[in-house]
């Protein structure tokens, strides 16, 4: 968004977002091979050239790196730009994992192989992990998932559903052509595919849906292993288990019980041709990304449909993207060591700090609230770790990321996978380890880990419009410091109420004040149920969580603001609407509709300052204006 600094004076009453943004809309131009500009995209977009240079040096031997591990990454980035060799292979490398699918002639067959299978990440129609139990962060346990779909959603398969049609025309046409391409015969082209769909189509009525998934303590559903091992007459679960942990774990918690009650009917051996089918297809298309550059592009088809980005990616930024996410911690302590101060880094944590204590005091001072559930906020606020720009070590494990010189990109991958899958499931007897990041510095983004009660903050948010050493105060508590206060107000959302200062899954609020809370919650989904716009109409009950957390922090990112010697109180909300001045494809803002926790980027900027009474003395907006909401109207909750 460059500066974006023309500031609409006629229409800050009426619309902050078009106030603040309107001028750089009207000429903003999404890149072809994306689907979104400005905000958070246009740091993204700045940090892929910066990286996409200094790693083009390191190609050219222009520049060295300076660890065995960038080094490595270094080697991976060159074999997966080597398009020569990529093109010239062509659809080969994958054959041998296609056919390992097509070698399964029966469900037996695929039962001795699934752990194997699952070693590789090939897709099941089951999906096992492990991951800190809700009700004990301090241990990992078991936990049994559902496989994702090959629409957005479940709701894209109900009847009327006229996207879906033209969804499932594009990905079958997709389909056909990259069999063609793999040097497939058209009638099993056209029966693998039918089926592949149909199994899908199978599936989707015993997932839930986004809104349900919104919801993520209900997938909190502990069963004994017996009790677990038992929901399946078809499969031998409890052999998959054991050879993936090495023992037979007490419990397993299940995320989707009706999905799972159904599982006698969606794997049997009446429909395994049909799941064979749907995985060979799953396989497939997680392989296209990797093979010659026809297959990649016309690989994205369906996604480019879905996301309405209008061109695929140049090859060597599909080579970059692919090497950065295979080396992501590396990369990310590449970037933060660089381009990331130490200053910056003390001055944001200082920031988080202040934060945590403005957060603290209007606790201390809040009207609703009993003395009992206030005590236990304020212990859950204090124990709240805070995770600043990188990471302070790398995982040992990307020192086992060596690449083969004699393999293929393919095999080179799928080594990579196994090494990681394997360590992954080995975590299952470990005490969980409450240091590992999430996202690498170089990802512009943050959040709020429930199970570990911590926030963090990767250093590539932390620059302008969101943060700058050059910004007012003002500015700065407008952009990062609502973002800081809004991953803290996960802790005190819907969701993150539900868990205390251990990270567990633990109600600590008396009846009373949960029922008031509650009510609350119910107030801001009806301030976003049903809001039009060219899109389509916010489900507000889908974006609950993240409207909570960013009511909490825009206010408590004010408070602080106002305490500052140098407050600018209109500087405060014009970069609070800049931080969400984004221009998106219609595909991508309908998907977004349906499946995205986040509201709108315009409501985002809009709705929020509306809930504040600062806001109104700020810009003089009084009855009649486009931002005026009536008092009783205006929700505050933390």
């Amino acid at each position: 968004m460059g500066e974006n600094t023309t500031v609409n004076e006629a229409l800050l009453k009426d619309d902050l977002y078009q106030a603040v943004n309107g001028e750089w809309l009207k000429t903003a131009v999404i890149p072809a091979d994306k689907a979104t500009t400005g905000g958070f995209a246009d740091l993204a977009d700045n940090i892929e050239e910066t990286l996409m240079a200094d790693f083009g040096k390191m190609l050219t031997k222009k520049d060295r790196p300076q660890t065995k591990e960038m080094a490595e990454f270094v080697k991976f980035y060159r074999l997966a730009s080597d398009f020569e060799a990529r093109n010239k292979a062509g659809a080969t490398p994958a054959k041998k994992y296609l056919d390992k699918v097509l070698a399964l002639k029966d469900l037996k067959a695929w039962q001795a192989a699934l752990p194997d299978l699952i070693l590789e990440n090939y897709d099941a129609p089951f999906e096992l992990y492990v991951s800190p139990d809700m009700k004990d962060t301090k241990h990992y346990a078991l936990h049994a998932d559902v496989p994702s779909l090959f629409l957005p959603d479940k709701t894209y398969y109900e009847p009327g559903n006229e996207q879906a049609k033209t969804l499932l025309q594009i990905l079958e046409q997709m389909l056909t052509e990259l069999f063609k391409l793999a040097g497939y015969d058209e009638a099993f082209s056209q029966k693998t595919i039918a089926q592949a769909l149909a199994y899908d189509k199978k599936l989707a009525p015993f997932q839930k849906d986004s809104t349900e998934r919104a919801d993520y303590v209900k997938s909190y559903n502990k069963y004994t292993f017996q009790d677990f091992v038992s929901l399946s007459a078809h499969v031998d679960l409890a052999k998959v288990v054991t050879s993936l942990l090495g023992k037979a774990p007490e419990q397993v918690i299940v995320s989707e019980p009706k999905y799972y009650a159904a599982l006698n009917e969606l794997v049997n051996e009446q429909t395994f041709e049909s799941m064979r089918s749907w995985l060979f297809v799953k396989t497939l298309l997680g392989l296209t990304g990797l093979l010659s550059d026809e297959i990649r592009v016309l690989g994205g088809t369906y996604n480019r449909a879905l996301s309405g980005s209008k061109e695929a990616m140049n090859p060597q930024k599909a080579a970059f993207y692919l090497a950065t996410n295979q080396y992501s911690q590396v990369v990310g302590l590449y970037y933060a060591h660089k381009y990331f101060g130490a200053q910056a880094k003390a001055d944001v944590h200082h920031m988080v700090e202040k934060m945590i204590a403005v957060y603290k005091k209007r606790l201390e001072e809040n009207e609703w609230l009993s003395d009992e559930t206030r005590k236990k906020a304020i212990v859950k606020l204090d124990a709240l770790g805070i995770n600043v720009g990188y990471p302070d070590e790398l995982d040992p494990l990307y020192s086992k990321f060596i690449v083969d010189d004699d393999l293929n990109l393919v095999d080179n991958v799928t080594k990579f996978t196994k090494l990681v899958t394997k360590r992954h499931f080995e975590r299952i007897d470990e005490k969980v380890d409450r240091t590992r990041w999430e996202m690498p510095a170089h990802m512009v983004n943050a959040y709020y880990h429930p199970s570990f009660n911590i926030i963090v903050f990767p250093a590539a948010i932390l620059q302008a419009p969101f943060y700058s050493l050059e910004q007012t105060s003002s500015a700065n508590y407008g952009g990062i410091g609502a973002v800081i206060a809004h991953e803290i107000s996960h802790a005190f959302d819907n969701n993150g109420a539900q868990f205390d200062e251990h990270g567990n899954l633990a109600n600590w609020w008396t009846k009373e004040d949960l029922a008031h809370f509650q009510k609350l919650a119910e107030e801001m989904i009806a301030q976003f149920d049903g809001l039009e716009l060219p899109a389509g109409k916010v489900n507000g009950k889908l974006v609950v969580s993240e409207n909570i957390a960013d009511a909490g922090g825009l206010s408590c990112a004010l408070e602080a603001a106002k305490s500052e010697p140098d407050a600018d109180l209109r500087e405060f909300f014009i970069n609070w609407a800049r931080i969400w001045g984004m221009k998106s494809t219609p595909e991508r803002e309908k998907l977004l509709l349906a499946i995205d926790v986040h509201a709108p980027h315009v409501l985002r900027a809009n709705i929020q300052p509306r809930n504040l009474d600062d806001f109104y003395q700020v810009f003089d907006v009084k009855p009649g204006d486009g931002m005026y909401l009536a008092p009783d109207k205006r929700i505050a909750i933390w």
